[in-house]
């Protein structure tokens, strides 16, 4: 098995200077009034006990994430942004690491409860709590975005919930894909479609089908993706490792390639930058939708642009990824390698 062959430390480069080339950070001034909205909607829901709620909450850092991530959405909107990353990363954690992380029928009848709710909206909210705050997230939703909007978070959810089975489904034959196939999946099981329609709500923005079928802004969609899930595999993959979970492109380039943890860092740090160029590259190739359009456009690339910065600094930021270690500098840093069973 290929951590049995892994270093004591690894070395990784500033990934937050190598997407800023092309997106800008900034930082919402409403973070506090907003977690302490959102916190007691996640406390009401009754998912955790106090302890592990506590843990939880204060752990992550969502708050700092959301005020990173949606530096220009007014209050109302930014407690549902909140909520969704609770939503999200509490899901997230249930098949990635809870009783589900091998058990791809249990994650399955997850997502039908979570079906229910999208195709019956008018249907009592459901008790399994999970559920319950997809329920109320699709009603915060509903209550100020377009109908295009609101269908490609549908749409996108659809995507990353099936992901979930799928990831499931690896784990528990401990099978690690092929790196083309893993970059696909990941795409879907980060949630970048679902991120993408959240950012479009953000700012309640009005932007036609028309734009998202253009073969380069989905071309740009794949790399803001990508530039959201490549730093997101680099810095978590200590812990992943950690916890036995192969799920993870540093993985799946060492084992295609057959090189050490720090040579696949090394690759796909590089990968990274390259996609950095590819996105300015498309960003420059960017036609005109006429005037309105253009002007909604613009809005939306620039939140798009934050989210992505805001998301790759707070995976240094939150202790989910680097517990226990300086990230002051981030300049070639130096990363001790978490012993199994860490987290």
């Amino acid at each position: 098995m290929i951590s049995s062959t892994l270093p004591s430390q690894f070395c990784l480069q500033d990934l937050v200077a190598i997407t800023g080339r092309a997106c800008e950070l900034r930082v919402n001034p409403q973070q506090a009034e907003a977690d302490r909205e959102a916190r007691a909607w996640f406390n009401s829901i009754g998912l955790y006990d106090d302890r592990k709620s506590s843990m939880f909450l204060n752990y992550g850092k969502f708050d700092l994430f959301a005020a990173l991530s949606f530096p220009d959405a007014d209050l109302k909107h930014l407690v549902t942004c909140l909520m969704f990353f609770f939503w999200a990363f509490s899901t997230d954690d249930l098949s990635d690491e809870g009783d589900l992380q091998s058990r791809p029928d249990d994650v399955q009848a997850g997502h039908d409860i979570s079906v229910r709710v999208v195709n019956e909206p008018g249907a009592p909210r459901p008790e399994y709590p999970y559920a319950a705050m997809f329920y109320d997230l699709l009603e915060r939703f509903r209550e100020t975005s377009t109908l295009g909007a609101y269908k490609r978070f549908i749409r996108a959810w659809e995507e990353w919930s099936g992901s979930q089975v799928t990831q499931s489904r690896n784990r528990s034959q401990d099978r690690i894909p092929s790196v083309d196939e893993f970059i696909l999946m990941r795409r879907a099981t980060i949630g970048g479609a679902m991120v993408e329609a959240i950012v479009e709500y953000s700012l309640d923005l009005d932007l036609p089908d028309e734009v998202f079928e253009n073969p380069i802004i989905r071309d740009m969609s794949d790399a803001t993706n990508d530039l959201m899930t490549w730093p997101n595999d680099l810095c978590s993959f200590n812990k992943e490792q950690s916890d036995g979970d192969y799920q993870n492109l540093v993985f799946c380039v060492m084992n295609e390639r057959k090189v050490g943890l720090q040579e696949a860092i090394n690759i796909l740090t590089e990968m990274l930058a390259q996609r950095v160029n590819d996105y300015i590259e498309l960003k420059n190739k960017l036609p005109s939708f006429g005037a309105d359009v253009d002007k909604e456009l613009a809005r939306y690339l620039h939140a798009l642009e934050n989210f992505v910065q805001g998301t790759v600094l707070w995976y240094y930021l939150s202790p989910r990824y680097f517990r226990g270690v300086d990230v002051t500098n981030r300049d070639n840093l130096v990363v001790p390698l978490f012993k199994s069973g860490v987290f």
